[in-house]
Order: structure tokens, then C-alpha cells, then sequence
């Protein structure tokens, strides 16, 4: 089966996503070299997987230290992770940059509707300041594309940013404020403003500017400060091509070509039962030229509705910028 993206981006049941993803499973045990050796050492044999349930899934450390990739076409751009001074950061190498294009493109679409209605604002400081971030290259994209003439980003001068706020307010203006969590923070701690209608996306991370805090009390003073009903959040990382998106009280969702799955955290290669935590599994089949299952470092919990909530980090895993707060 000669997979398109078509075929990924059009799933809409349980059956096709598991038929992708086993075909998918199948090209990277064989193509992905680093994936491969992975699968061997573990003693599986790739030919024997017959359900999602069996499949392995890559350690995200692996994007660190190694190549992650399925094929042998030209890598079109690298996505690095962010992270301290010191720190070693992932690397995911795309060669085929549409396929993420096309991810959050529709996934936007699924979970808001056109972005052509919107104004699309960003409050991205940390990330705007360093090369290599999959965020800013989402970003620029959906500023692009909503066509607004107010679309755009706010560095550190929230006097404007509060001024655009109050005159897309006037408009009626469909309106994505998307930034990361300390500067939302920064801005509501000098403006407040009352904005029910508007849509405060926060990306997650503190990155050592603020004291790190649990959801609800972060949401609680993002509500307050913006006037909002809810505080929405995006899921995604580096070594994803797709996004999981909450509409609220840090209950995510996923488009129809990711899954979310939960490993026990005492037997890595087991899953374990809806409603009970444990580490976060994903498979993203937009991953199609690197690899689609990869095992976070987050722990979390699926719903009985098949939502999930990202509830913290591993010990030892390091500080990241995709929703890090720890209830």
C-alpha cells in the first residue's frame, strides 16, 4: 500500500486509522534504521504485529542523539526542541514539510472552522528568539493565512497588544491570542481586559521565568485577566507533525490521524486501561518520514469519550515548552 496524504488526513474511523497505522508500522520497522535496531533489541518481530496494542514505540530520547527517518529524500528543514543552556535538544528532521503544513492546517480547520475568520495574534517571545522551532513556523503559516491585516506578533510591547485586543473587541473581530504561559502571565499582570469572545491559546512552559503551577490555578488567573469562560491549549512537540488541542480545562482532543494511547510506567511496553495515569504514547501518523510512535515523557490519562489529560512529567525528564505543568 502506497500511502498519500490524502489517506492519512482522511481518517474518520477506528478501523482506517488502525489499518494506516499497522501499514505505516510495517514501512517504518523496515525503513527507519534507528527504529529497526530498536525493534530488534527489544526481540519483537515486526511481522508479527497485527494490532496498535502491539506495537513498540520509540523512546522520544532517541531524537537527541539520533536521526529519526524513514527514507532517503533530501531533509527539507529541522525542527529543534527548546530547552536551557547545556541542555541537549531534539532534532526532527522533515523531509517533507507539507505534510506538517497540512496537519495543523486542518486540525485548525476540525477545531475552529476557517482560519480566514480569524485575526490570529502571537505572544511567543522564547520562541521567536531562536532558530529551528516548529511553533514559530506553525505560526507564521496561520498568521499568513488568516489574511488579517492585524495578524501578527507581539514581542515585548504589550501596549500594542492591548490596544489591537481592544479594537478587535469593538469589531467583533474572531480572534486566537496563542502564547507561551509566562507571557500571558506578564501581560495580565499590568493589563486586565474583558474580552469573553476571545480565544487564549496557551502553549505551556514557564522556562524558568516563573514558578511553575498547577492548572488550575494558572487557567483560574488567565480567565480572570482576560475575561475569558476558558483557557484552550495546544499539545505538540518538536518530534510530532500534529497537535492535540484542548477547548478547555486541559481536556485534549485529537485530530482524526494522531492518537494518544498510555504505557504503565512500570512496564513500558504494556498499555494500560482508559481513566487510570500513565506515561503518554502517541501516534502520529503525519509522521510518516521519521517515525509515527512515540513514547513522551509526559503522564497522562485517557477519558471513557477517548479525550485525554496531560497531567505531568517523569522525574528525570527534562523541562520542555508543550504543557508542562504538573497537577
Amino acid at each position: 500500500m502506497n500511502l498519500t496524504a490524502n489517506d492519512i488526513f482522511s481518517v474518520k474511523d477506528k478501523d482506517t486509522f488502525n489499518a494506516i497505522a499497522l501499514n505505516i508500522f510495517k514501512l517504518q520497522a523496515q525503513n527507519c534504521n534507528v527504529y529497526r535496531e530498536y525493534i530488534f533489541h527489544l526481540g519483537v518481530d515486526a511481522d508479527a504485529v497485527t494490532e496498535i496494542a502491539k506495537i513498540p514505540f520509540l523512546p522520544i530520547s532517541f531524537f537527541k542523539s539520533h536521526s529519526i527517518l524513514s527514507n532517503n529524500d533530501p531533509v527539507e528543514i529541522t525542527f529543534s526542541s527548546s530547552g536551557t543552556t547545556g541542555m541537549v535538544q531534539s532534532s526532527h528532521h522533515v523531509t517533507n514539510v507539507k505534510l506538517y503544513e497540512q496537519s495543523y492546517l486542518q486540525a485548525f480547520a476540525q477545531f475552529y472552522g476557517d482560519i480566514t475568520e480569524y485575526c490570529f495574534l502571537a505572544l511567543l517571545p522564547s520562541y521567536q528568539q531562536r532558530a529551528g522551532s516548529s511553533l514559530i513556523y506553525m505560526v507564521n503559516d496561520l498568521i499568513e493565512k488568516s489574511r488579517h491585516p492585524q495578524s501578527g506578533y507581539f514581542l515585548n510591547n504589550h501596549d500594542e497588544l492591548l490596544k489591537t485586543l481592544l479594537d478587535l473587541k469593538s469589531k467583533k473581530q474572531k480572534t486566537v491570542l496563542i502564547g507561551v504561559t509566562y507571557a500571558l502571565l506578564d501581560f495580565i499582570e499590568n493589563f486586565d481586559i474583558d474580552f469573553p469572545e476571545l480565544i487564549v491559546m496557551e502553549t505551556g512552559g514557564m522556562k524558568g521565568k516563573r514558578r511553575e503551577m498547577v492548572r488550575e490555578e494558572l487557567h483560574e488567573q488567565l480567565t480572570k485577566g482576560f475575561g475569558v469562560k476558558a483557557i484552550h491549549s495546544e499539545y505538540g512537540m518538536t518530534e510530532l507533525l500534529s497537535q492535540a488541542y484542548s477547548l478547555g480545562e486541559g481536556i485534549f482532543n485529537c485530530p482524526g490521524w494522531m492518537q494518544v494511547l498510555i504505557r504503565d510506567t512500570n512496564d513500558p511496553l504494556s498499555l494500560i486501561a482508559n481513566g487510570r495515569t500513565g506515561g503518554i504514547n502517541v501516534i502520529d501518523l503525519a509522521n510518516l518520514n521519521s517515525c509515527s510512535f512515540i513514547a513522551t515523557q509526559d503522564l497522562g490519562r485517557i477519558n471513557p469519550d477517548q479525550s485525554f489529560e496531560v497531567l505531568g512529567r517523569f522525574d528525570n525528564a527534562d523541562i520542555r515548552g508543550c504543557n508542562l505543568l504538573v497537577q
